[in-house]
């Protein structure tokens, strides 16, 4: 075993995505644990700008791929095949993202080796791979021991810290020459379209405030848009707001919806189901609103008001203005 890992990052239309620093966290911890090197790898779009944001002190080797500007399926099954035969790591690491999970089962099937997706945390003990991953809805967490020498693994995004430190790294940035069998090419990318109300997105937003059921009917929206415009805040829900249809599928959070990980996170009439929570809990700062003191939401909350929000939301606009 060479104790190395391999960190596919992701970028989209033109700009990297948090959870490629996030591998780089997540990679580093298992690395140590293996005492191997962490080798990155970005494929398509500006990979020379990509490499420079990429090259931190965590990381030891950075392989850039020109291979077009957007994801492709057909090409990164390809390139991530040859880029493990290249560095022969002992783990793979992959984004838990829509673009991740649409080609790792294939990258594993291909190599012939194990996958263990969402992860949540990871480590190797004595030589063990152990995966920790959430199920029935975030209600249990459970730890899978990977009973092979080398396994591919997709993390879920915003569980780890992103590695700061952009630029200070001396990571060996290599060229890699990928060969493309264009004949196995059966996709085309011919563009990248936001889903309708797409002019926002709540995964890059610092402060969040985001409601719930609690509001009671629609046409409560305006108050809280008031608090919106009031804190330079972004608008964002719970499901039942998008399934009633008050607000676009594209302001959800949970595990149906987004992952954020605002500065503040303000729920507004929101329980807290776990669906919901998986989505928001890694917010730096949470403060509820409830009359329920027994709201799951509460005891996540760093602020708890205990109130009738009609009755906080206006004097939180009054104060804010």
């Amino acid at each position: 075993m060479s104790g190395d890992v391999l960190a596919i990052t992701e970028h989209r239309q033109g700009e990297l995505r948090d959870v490629s620093f996030e591998l780089i966290t997540a990679g580093r911890q298992l690395a140590d644990d293996q005492g191997g090197d962490l080798h990155l790898a970005v494929i398509g779009g500006d990979v020379d700008t990509f490499a420079s944001e990429l090259n931190r002190e965590s990381v030891d080797t950075i392989f850039t791929v020109a291979a077009g500007e957007e994801f492709n399926h057909d090409t990164y099954t390809q390139i991530t095949e040859q880029l493990y035969a290249e560095v022969e790591p002992d783990a793979l690491l992959l984004p838990n993202s829509v673009n991740g999970l649409d080609y790792a089962p294939a990258i594993a099937g291909r190599l012939d080796v194990p996958l263990v997706t969402d992860a949540i945390s990871l480590s190797r003990a004595d030589g063990t791979l152990e995966v920790a991953r959430e199920m029935y809805g975030s209600k249990v967490e459970t730890t899978v021991t990977v009973d092979a020498d080398t396994a591919a693994v997709s993390i879920r995004p915003a569980e780890w810290e992103i590695t700061e430190g952009e630029g200070q790294g001396d990571a060996e940035v290599r060229s890699f020459d990928a060969d493309i069998d264009e004949s196995a090419v059966k996709s085309t990318v011919t563009g990248f379209e936001e889903v309708a109300g797409g002019d926002v997105d709540i995964s890059e937003a610092n402060f969040l405030v985001s409601i719930g059921r609690g509001i009671e009917e629609e046409d409560n929206l305006p108050l809280i848009k008031d608090l919106v415009e009031a804190t330079d805040a972004t608008l964002s829900s719970s499901r039942p707001i998008v399934d009633n249809g008050w607000l676009p599928k594209n302001r959800q959070v949970g595990q149906s919806g987004k992952v954020v990980t605002p500065d503040v996170y303000l729920a507004i009439g929101i329980s807290g189901a776990v669906q919901h929570v998986a989505g928001m809990k890694g917010s730096d700062t949470i403060v509820a609103i409830n009359t329920d003191s027994n709201a799951p939401i509460m005891d996540l909350a760093d602020y708890a008001i205990v109130d009738d929000l009609f009755d906080v939301v206006p004097q939180l606009i009054e104060a804010f203005e």
